[in-house]
């Protein structure tokens, strides 16, 4: 009876953090325990009786009272209901809040003039640096002081004694002699971070809010404040000994990737091109440190100490799990995975078997009373599920596939399980099905299995003797340089990924109450297929019916070059691609998300004037079937090359087109006017559509005059050339790059008949032929609202 209470509660604050994301959703907890105490308050007005006979043959049959009920007292509902409400208040008020003198609080004013102002940020270092995608040193600053450089306009400020945590980037040589603790300068550009502009794309301004952190310094000098002062001992340096001895005989990547499957990625700097295979292939918790782990250091310190007392059992076993939790840096999933491994030292002292399901129930609860916001964290919830999942569901899939060995129906068992539980937030939040991840999972787990085991064997001989460490480590190199061709292979075949779109809300809500109807209901544990038919209609028939009526058109927020995504009935065609970072943060996430797995028609044009383009990253995560290039560069170029050797790998056709040459998708017709300005002129259902390089006013006059320039009913165009387009054409809309236009220009602008968009401002930009223009960052403000 108390563990029931106990559970109701537990499931009444996860619950109430869960609905936060609603209004109100604290009082709808509250409803909802008042609803079940209204429900169950007759169970307990006449409790069952049975039957008890006594030991003696001659006595009389008694009747007593059934003690033990199925559900709890009605009071029980009520606290929970409170419970749940004060969670969403806890929640509230454990949002990160920048103080009032938070570095945040000075960005505006040190960048307050068009002109970028310098600063000294003085402070503490947080972590070790990191490496960047963009190859720059990345760490983590407690800020003490910030003080303005003297510019040009003035004498520099006052310092300021400033709080808070900074995200700093620097060149990467300026981080190669920092350490955690170290007292630094670090001379640069303090930044507010942005939202996602784009759907699907990365939210750094949500990211760094998590982190308690609120603005980001563009650091350009680091200067060590503290240069003779002796390093303060740290588990960074115990880690740092570890990684440095695999490295050693490994080698990169295998040393890295031996490293981060004992100590998590997040602890190890582990190369992105290895991160990203694994991740694309489905096998991103390899490389987090969690209950795999957890379990394997127990399992061989209770078999070390095995002829010990349970005391001594207990107190070793409590030693490793707080040195692995100190070493991996307090991650969520590894809290979660050392609280149960408590719980079973716990059990094993007492003598008691440990229920995991609730060992599970009161680790969740705890990292949540520790943390609420983690509730919204993604690792916390894949682990929290895939463990979930290995509890409830592998016994059932085990005794389904009682006709195969043991060991072999374990090995299928677990990574199903696992999927089963995980992959809905998967789609909720990636919209991608890794295709090969299951069979990839079943035949790599030999592999991480010894590769684990020997990287904690290796760690552990690091600490003793760092030549000891690197041996171990070496002696995993056949296995781990397997593993990573392994995953090269599965990740290299065709359809190993496939982009089935985002799911709503509904959808997943509803898919795992499907999931936990054949979890505890017997009639759906027999039709486990129909449940199955179910979920997959539920993703599957959205698809289906979007790609035959969806016709949308997407300005993304694409900095100096317009991009454009033209959806239409399952065909995709894609106007000009950005530079890399463009291509690979803000293309294929959005194509991901709206569940595109491959481009029909591809039409670049130089807008930028410049050779930096995503066309190659994006064929190599796409195909193309048609590619049309307007350009006077030479077909011999290396560039082209090597666009048309990819296409050639999907049998996608290349063509060239001249000035004037027009190109038909079915649903838009384009035709490029003007290559050294540029224009590019669009014909969407009847409405002309121009896309207008850096263009002078001198030029606009010019061609307004010769007629070269029709009057579209859309244009796009660069923010410096919007106020003069817009006077001479007359557009019913107009969409420029940025809001960087000064306050005289917008109000001469507001008087006209011209509806205004700025990409900087407002973020995508979609139309569809039924509807108004919509933007995407106040649409994701209005969906927050209501959710």
């Amino acid at each position: 009876m108390i563990q029931t209470s106990s559970v109701i509660i537990c499931l009444g604050y996860i619950l109430g953090l869960l609905f936060t994301a609603i209004p109100w959703g604290g009082v709808w907890i509250l409803v909802l325990g008042l609803v079940g105490a209204v429900l169950f308050r007759r169970r307990y007005a006449a409790p069952p009786q049975v039957a008890q006979k006594p030991e003696n043959a001659g006595g009389k049959t008694k009747i007593v009272s059934n003690t033990w009920q199925a559900m709890p007292h009605s009071r029980i509902w009520v606290a929970a209901g409170l419970v749940g409400l004060l969670a969403t208040l806890y929640f509230q008020f454990r949002v990160p809040q920048p103080g009032v003198k938070d570095i945040s609080q000075f960005v505006t004013l040190g960048n307050s003039s068009n002109q970028e102002q310098l600063v000294i940020v003085r402070g503490e270092v947080a972590s070790n640096p990191r490496l960047t995608r963009s190859q720059r040193g990345q760490f983590w600053l407690e800020v003490t002081q910030l003080d303005e450089v003297k510019n040009e306009k003035g004498p520099a400020n006052v310092p300021k004694g400033v709080t808070g945590r900074l995200y700093v980037t620097v060149p990467l040589l300026q981080v190669t002699e920092l350490y955690p603790n170290q007292q630094i300068a670090v001379t640069g550009i303090l930044y507010k971070p942005k939202a996602a502009s784009n759907p699907g794309a990365f939210d750094f301004q949500k990211f760094l809010k998590q982190e308690r952190t609120f603005a980001g310094l563009i650091g350009r000098q680091v200067n060590i404040l503290d240069v003779d002062a002796k390093r303060k001992w740290g588990w960074w340096q115990v880690r740092e000994r570890i990684v440095r001895s695999q490295v050693r005989w490994l080698g990169v990547p295998e040393g890295p990737l031996v490293s981060a499957m004992v100590l998590g990625s997040k602890a190890v700097d582990l190369p992105y091109d290895i991160r990203d295979l694994f991740v694309q292939a489905g096998l991103a918790h390899a490389l987090a440190a969690s209950g795999f782990q957890t379990s394997l250091i127990l399992g061989v310190i209770l078999q070390l100490t095995k002829r010990f007392k349970k005391r001594t059992q207990f107190t070793c076993g409590l030693l490793a799990l707080i040195i692995f939790l100190s070493l991996t840096g307090f991650q969520a999933a590894v809290l979660r995975a050392v609280i149960m491994g408590f719980a079973a030292l716990v059990g094993l002292v007492l003598k008691r078997k440990v229920k995991q399901l609730g060992s599970l129930l009161l680790a969740a609860t705890l990292l949540l009373l520790f943390n609420p916001l983690w509730i919204w964290d993604l690792g916390f919830q894949l682990s929290f599920l895939a463990t979930l999942g290995l509890i409830v569901t592998v016994p059932a899939i085990v005794e389904r596939l009682g006709f195969l060995p043991p060991a072999i129906a374990s090995l299928i068992a677990v990574p199903l399980a696992a999927t089963i539980w995980t992959l809905p937030v998967q789609l909720f939040v990636f919209g991608v099905v890794p295709s090969y991840s299951l069979l990839l999972n079943i035949v790599s787990t030999p592999l991480i299995s010894i590769i684990s085991i020997g990287g904690i064997i290796s760690a552990i001989a690091a600490l003793i003797w760092i030549d000891a460490g690197s041996f171990v480590a070496g002696i995993l190199h056949y296995p781990t340089d397997w593993l990573i061709k392994l995953v090269e292979f599965f990740s290299n075949l065709p359809g190993n990924s496939v982009a089935v779109g985002s799911i709503a809300t509904w959808q997943i809500l509803t898919i795992y109450a499907l999931i936990i109807l054949v979890w505890l209901v017997r009639w759906w544990q027999q039709r486990w297929w129909f449940a199955s038919l179910i979920a997959a209609s539920l993703v599957l028939l959205p698809i289906w019916h979007s790609a035959n009526t969806l016709f949308r058109i997407t300005i993304l927020a694409a900095d100096e070059e317009p991009i454009l995504v033209v959806q239409d009935r399952g065909k995709v065609t894609l106007i000009n691609s950005g530079d890399q970072g463009t291509g690979r943060f803000t293309i294929l996430p959005f194509l991901q998300q709206q569940g595109v797995n491959q481009i029909n028609w591809a039409i670049a044009n130089n807008f930028q004037n410049n050779d930096s383009n995503a066309w190659l990253e994006l064929l190599q995560r796409l195909p193309i079937k048609n590619f049309y290039l307007y350009s006077s560069q030479p077909e011999s170029s290396i560039a082209v090359q090597v666009i048309q050797k990819e296409l050639q790998k999907h049998q996608g056709i290349y063509q060239a087109l001249a000035i004037g040459q027009v190109v038909n998708t079915g649903s838009i017709v384009t035709q490029l006017i003007n290559e050294q300005l540029p224009i590019l002129q669009l014909q969407i259902f009847g409405q002309n559509w121009l896309l207008i390089g850096n263009i002078k006013s001198k030029e606009v006059q010019q061609l307004v005059k010769n007629g070269s320039l029709p009057s579209p009913e859309v244009l796009w165009c660069y923010s410096q050339s919007l106020k003069d387009l817009v006077l001479a054409l007359k557009p019913k809309v107009a969409i420029a790059s940025s809001a960087n236009i000064d306050e005289k220009t917008l109000s001469e602008l507001s008087q006209s008949q011209t509806q205004l968009f700025f990409t900087g401002r407002d973020g995508a930009i979609q139309w569809t032929p039924k509807g108004q223009f919509e933007t995407f960052i106040q649409a994701a403000e209005n969906k927050s609202s209501v959710l």
